[in-house]
């Protein structure tokens, strides 16, 4: 059975650009020769564009404009077979992002999100009820879903990215509500481990997974209490990192909406993260539920507990 799956958050026009090495010297031009391309992207277009492809229903929340990049957006999202019945269109621009990324894996991320974040969305005529799962992704126009989402008893996901402080002012009501949470290690104040109790004690989410980029990812598991600390999948060498953590997060849901148990989840999602990271830009680079079983099969032996 298929499972159906609700999705809001951010979609924007996103130009990446293949830069030499960080930082940048300066240069009136550069002739960057199949070193920059552009797609629709954001979060919310990621994770609808990953769970898609993995053979989730997908309806979409967003706001965009009434903007070229927003019509090949509606026109993208479309073709990939997501809802957009809930995309609504009332900003004054839609949001853009810029993308300087080397041959590392490093990358500058440079966000335009225009006039979204004072933007609201109405989620009142939004039955949930047909939903096996919602995904809010942590921008302001979310947060009216996520006590709808509690009442009407959907599960709830949310990657709250980078975050330094259990107490982040900003992303406190996001955790509060989550189910599921997904965090960075890129800006921790102490030890993972300590740092995941601590949200666990605090918020009481069911799942916490830290992505760790090339060093894996850590998981705290509330009904087992126990933590997971997994190395990285490796497939190849990586292009663009952009996008790992939206893979990451989508690919665990879709799995974890499957019965699978957690660590499992977490094994295979680390398999499609790293398939995605092989191409540039954020909403590529996606593989078929299928295709995961096969580079799982094949990457499995080197995806170990540390």
């Amino acid at each position: 059975m298929r499972h159906q799956f609700l999705v809001s958050g951010l979609v924007n026009w996103e130009t990446d650009c293949r830069v030499d090495g960080f930082p940048i010297d300066y240069a009136p031009i550069h002739y960057n020769f199949f070193g920059v391309s552009s797609c629709v992207s954001g979060v919310g277009c990621n994770v609808a564009k990953a769970l898609s492809t993995l053979g989730v229903r997908v309806t979409l929340a967003t706001l965009l404009g009434q903007d070229l990049t927003a019509d090949i957006a509606m026109r993208e999202l479309t073709a990939a077979g997501i809802d957009c019945s809930l995309v609504q269109r009332p900003l004054k621009e839609s949001p853009a992002s810029a993308v300087l990324y080397d041959r590392e894996g490093r990358r500058r991320i440079y966000c335009d999100l225009k006039d979204i974040q004072e933007t609201a969305y109405d989620f009142d005529g939004v039955d949930l009820s047909a939903f096996d799962a919602v995904v809010a992704c942590n921008i302001n126009f979310s947060r009216p879903l996520l006590q709808k989402a509690r009442n009407a008893g959907v599960p709830v996901a949310v990657d709250v990215h980078t975050l330094g402080n259990i107490h982040d002012e900003y992303n406190g009501e996001f955790m509060r509500y989550a189910d599921i949470l997904f965090l960075s290690d890129e800006n921790l104040p102490c030890e993972p481990r300590d740092f995941l109790r601590a949200i666990e004690d605090t918020y009481g989410s069911r799942i916490i997974v830290l992505g760790q980029g090339e060093r894996g990812a850590m998981m705290y598991v509330r009904d087992e209490d126990r933590f997971y600390s997994l190395t990285a999948a490796r497939l190849g060498t990586p292009v663009n990192t952009v996008g790992a953590g939206d893979a990451l997060l989508s690919s665990f849901v879709s799995l974890y909406c499957e019965g699978l148990p957690p660590v499992e989840c977490l094994r295979r999602a680390e398999t499609f993260a790293a398939a995605k990271i092989l191409t540039s830009g954020a909403s590529k680079g996606f593989v078929t539920r299928e295709r995961l079983e096969e580079l799982y099969r094949s990457a499995a032996a080197d995806i170990r507990e540390k």
